[in-house]
């Protein structure tokens, strides 16, 4: 009984005007195809270029690259570094940081102009840039197809975002807001004590003390209890993330948290809203939160749905 209404409470609350921070329709879906074009002058700004630890960024270049040309700075906090004629792949390593920022020179063998390209690459700590297509000559009208192509469909993408948004907001607050949108779709909620079983990375900006699951028709939610650590400065989850096994991610649609964690007794919530569909996979995933500049992390592993 007592689960069945912390779960009503729960989402009650997160239907509630001005319960939650949403995050970002552009943090909640992977990023598609980079495309660089190259020019001879000079003074052409580095581009900045998404890394993630555990994920991998490949280059591909229209120009052969020389091997003995790369320079990476911090390469050792990279897993990988595989470097071919055309291509070059990036894994960075849980030693990266986020908000950390490394260049990344490339040189490439036939001496025309450019000579090289110079990239810096921006940690994150669970969005990265999966393929960047780098061009130093005229690209093809096949390229610039794809490229409209695909802004097409993310342009589709923000507008059925915004659409659900507008939807949300003008729905009633409560249970009827639950029931006009559908959320509940007459199977209630289904509630998951996670506690026992979740795992802490170590190094966290906070320690887990309390983690329930839920699930409806159409979303799942986890709440985390956090604790202060002792050491470190207040903290606030903006954005999170979660992964399984496959790499697949679910669509973060809104983060709150109902204050920092700062040094005292009292603990705080952080409730990570995702759409699911019923029969979507209940895991096991990787949480991870994060704060504004994304230095400081949360990372819980094991988190199951009903």
């Amino acid at each position: 009984m007592h689960h069945s209404v912390s779960a009503v409470l729960l989402f009650l609350f997160l239907a509630g005007e001005g319960a939650a921070l949403a995050q970002s329709p552009s943090s909640a879906v992977a990023l598609s195809v980079r495309r660089i074009e190259l020019v001879s002058d000079d003074a052409q700004p580095a581009a900045e270029v998404a890394v993630s630890p555990g994920l991998s960024t490949v280059f591909l270049f229209d120009s052969e690259v020389s091997r003995e040309g790369l320079a990476l700075e911090g390469r050792e906090r990279f897993a990988m570094v595989d470097a071919g004629l055309n291509t070059l792949r990036l894994v960075p390593s849980e030693a990266i940081t986020g908000g950390e920022r490394l260049k990344l020179t490339v040189r490439f063998q036939d001496g025309a102009a450019p000579a090289s390209a110079t990239f810096v690459l921006v940690a994150h700590p669970a969005r990265s840039e999966a393929h960047v297509e780098v061009y130093r000559r005229k690209r093809r009208v096949e390229s610039y197809q794809e490229e409209v192509r695909q802004a097409r469909i993310e342009a589709e993408q923000y507008k059925e975002e915004n659409a659900r948004l507008r939807a949300e907001r003008s729905a009633p607050d409560g249970l009827t807001g639950l029931i006009s949108t559908a959320v509940l779709s007459g199977r209630g909620v289904d509630f998951r004590d996670l506690t026992e079983g979740v795992t802490q990375a170590p190094g966290g900006a906070a320690s887990k003390h309390l983690v329930y699951a839920y699930r409806t028709a159409r979303r799942v939610a986890v709440e985390v209890t956090l604790k202060y650590v002792g050491d470190a400065q207040p903290w606030t989850a903006v954005g999170a993330m979660l992964r399984g096994k496959a790499n697949e991610e679910m669509k973060v649609l809104r983060v709150w948290q109902s204050g920092p964690v700062a040094s005292g007794p009292a603990v705080q919530r952080v409730v990570v809203e995702a759409e699911a569909a019923s029969e979507s996979p209940k895991g096991p995933f990787t949480l991870k939160l994060w704060d504004a500049d994304g230095r400081r992390t949360v990372t819980l592993g094991n988190v199951t749905f009903p």
